[in-house]
C-alpha cells in the first residue's frame, strides 16, 4: 500500500528524455511498483506523465492535478512538472487518499478475466481553461486524435460543443458555476458524424480551489439506451408501488361486497361494489401504461365514450359551479382502447373543471379528418403561458404550481395516447383558457 508523507511536504521524483523514473522519493517509487513497474522504467501513472509530457511539449512549468491509483486506494495529488534540460523534475503535493474507483491494479494484475468489461472508458481530463491534460486512448481513437497532439490543445480544438433543447451549453454553464455537469453534446471535429455526450466532475486543486474537470464520453446512442434504461426502471418500480395498493382496495371492497365480515347494509354493499370497480378500472390503467405500445387495439365511439366521461363528472362539476356541455355528433368511430380512451377524457375533463372560473363552461366537441379522429376539451380558465406547453406534459407538473393535484393526469394521458398510436395536445393562450385535443386513428 503507498503511503502519505508523514507530514506535509512536496514527494519529487525525476524523469529523463524518454519518460522513465530514474529517480523518486521512497512514496513515489511505492506507487510506480505497485502499479507493475520499476525505477528506471517508464512511469507507469498515466495522469502524472500526461502533466509531465505536457510541461516537455511546452517547455515550460505546468501543474496540474492527478489522481494516482494504488493497490488498493486512489490519491488525490497536485503534480508541478518543470523542464529541466532533457529531463522534467517532478513535485506531488497535497497527497490526499480516498476510496477505490474500480477497477483496482489488483484485480488487473491477479487476472484479465476479472477486469473485462469493469474498467472505464472514453475518459478525459481538462485544467481550468479547459486545455486537455489527458484523454484515454479508446476516446483519442473515436475522436481520430493523436494523444501527443490534444495535450495542451483546448477540448473545443477536437469537439465543437453543441447546445441543448433550452439553448445552453451544459459544459460551459458548469464552468461559470465550478460544478459538475452531464448531458454535453459534443461533435468531433475530425467526423462530423461522431456526436459523443460528456459528463464530467470539478477537480479541485492542492489548496482546494477549481483546477478542471474530470470526466467520461459516451456516443449518443449510448447515452441514450442508457436514458431509457433509466426510465424503464423508474416506469417499472412506480407500476409496482401503485399496483400493490389498488389490489389491496380491490380486495377489501370484494370482502364488502360479499359481506365476508358479517351483515351490512345493501347501500354500503353498493359502495364497495362501486370502490372495487373503479380500482380495476385504475389497475387497467396502469397495465395498459406499461403494456407494448405496438400491441393491437380495437375499435371505440369517441363520442359515446366522452357521453359516459361526462355522465361520471357532472356532479363534481356542478359542485364547483362548472358546467359541462357536450356537442351532439354522429359516432366518431377510432382506434384505440375503451378504457384507455374514458381514463384520458376523465383527466382533460377533470383538469378542464379544475381550471374554469365559477359559473365557467367546460365544452367537449368533436371532429374528423383524413385518417383522425378527435375529441377536443375546452375550458375558459387562465390559459397556458407559451413556455409552459411541454412542461405541463412532464410527470409531476402542473399549469399552476399553487393550484391542487399531482401533476400526473397529462403525463398519463399523453402517454396512453400514444400508445394507441394517437396523441394529446395543447391549443392556449395565457387569459384566453385551454383546449386540449385527444387526437387517435380513425376506424
Amino acid at each position: 500500500m503507498a503511503s502519505v508523507p508523514s507530514e506535509p511536504r512536496s514527494v519529487l521524483g525525476r524523469l529523463d528524455r524518454s519518460g522513465r523514473l530514474i529517480a523518486a522519493d521512497p512514496e513515489l517509487e511505492t506507487l510506480q511498483r505497485e502499479a507493475g513497474s520499476e525505477l528506471g522504467q517508464a512511469l507507469a501513472l498515466p495522469q502524472i506523465a500526461a502533466v509531465a509530457e505536457l510541461a516537455r511539449k511546452l517547455r515550460t512549468p505546468v501543474g496540474r492535478p492527478a489522481v494516482a491509483a494504488s493497490a488498493d486506494q486512489d490519491i488525490q495529488l497536485w503534480v508541478s512538472a518543470k523542464p529541466e534540460g532533457d529531463e522534467i523534475a517532478l513535485s506531488l503535493e497535497g497527497w490526499t487518499v480516498r476510496p477505490a474507483a474500480a477497477p483496482r491494479l489488483s484485480a488487473i494484475l491477479g487476472g484479465a478475466a476479472e477486469s473485462t468489461g469493469s474498467s472505464a472508458r472514453n475518459e478525459w481530463t481538462t485544467d481550468e481553461e479547459l486545455r486537455i491534460i489527458s484523454l484515454s486512448s479508446d476516446l483519442s481513437d473515436l475522436l481520430g486524435v493523436d494523444v501527443g497532439d490534444a495535450s495542451g490543445a483546448p477540448l473545443t480544438r477536437i469537439v465543437r460543443l453543441e447546445e441543448d433543447s433550452d439553448g445552453e451549453m451544459p459544459l460551459i454553464s458548469a464552468l461559470a458555476g465550478r460544478r459538475s455537469f452531464s448531458g454535453q453534446r459534443a461533435r468531433s471535429r475530425n467526423d462530423e458524424g461522431c456526436v459523443l455526450v460528456l459528463g464530467g466532475e470539478v477537480v479541485t486543486g492542492a489548496d482546494g480551489s477549481f483546477a478542471g474537470f474530470r470526466g467520461t464520453a459516451e456516443t449518443e446512442k449510448a447515452a441514450a439506451a442508457a436514458v431509457a434504461r433509466q426510465s424503464t426502471a423508474y416506469e417499472e418500480a412506480l407500476d409496482q408501488l401503485l399496483r400493490l395498493p389498488i389490489d389491496r382496495i380491490i380486495e377489501s371492497a370484494e370482502q364488502i361486497v360479499a359481506r365476508s365480515d358479517g351483515p351490512l347494509r345493501s347501500d354500503y354493499a353498493s359502495y364497495g361494489n362501486d370502490i372495487a370497480s373503479a380500482a380495476r378500472h385504475l389497475l387497467s390503467v396502469l397495465r395498459s401504461m406499461s403494456e407494448d405500445s405496438a400491441h393491437v387495439h380495437g375499435f371505440v365511439d369517441l363520442a359515446a365514450l366522452a357521453a359516459e366521461a361526462v355522465i361520471m363528472l357532472q356532479s363534481s362539476a356542478e359542485e364547483r359551479g362548472v358546467s359541462i356541455e357536450l356537442d351532439k355528433p354522429e359516432p366518431l368511430r377510432a382506434r384505440g382502447e375503451e378504457r384507455a380512451v374514458i381514463q384520458i377524457l376523465v383527466n382533460l375533463i377533470v383538469n378542464a373543471v379544475r381550471y374554469s372560473p365559477q359559473a365557467g363552461a367546460v365544452r367537449l366537441s368533436f371532429a374528423r379528418t383524413a385518417g383522425t379522429a378527435s375529441v377536443t376539451v375546452s375550458d375558459e380558465g387562465p390559459g397556458i403561458a407559451p413556455g409552459d406547453e411541454q412542461r405541463i406534459f412532464e410527470r409531476f407538473e402542473r399549469a399552476h404550481t399553487k393550484e391542487e393535484g399531482t401533476g400526473l393526469g397529462l403525463a398519463i394521458s399523453r402517454r396512453l395516447a400514444r400508445s394507441m398510436g394517437g396523441d394529446v395536445t395543447l391549443d392556449s393562450a395565457p387569459g384566453e383558457g385551454a383546449r386540449f385535443i385527444l387526437t387517435l386513428p380513425s376506424a
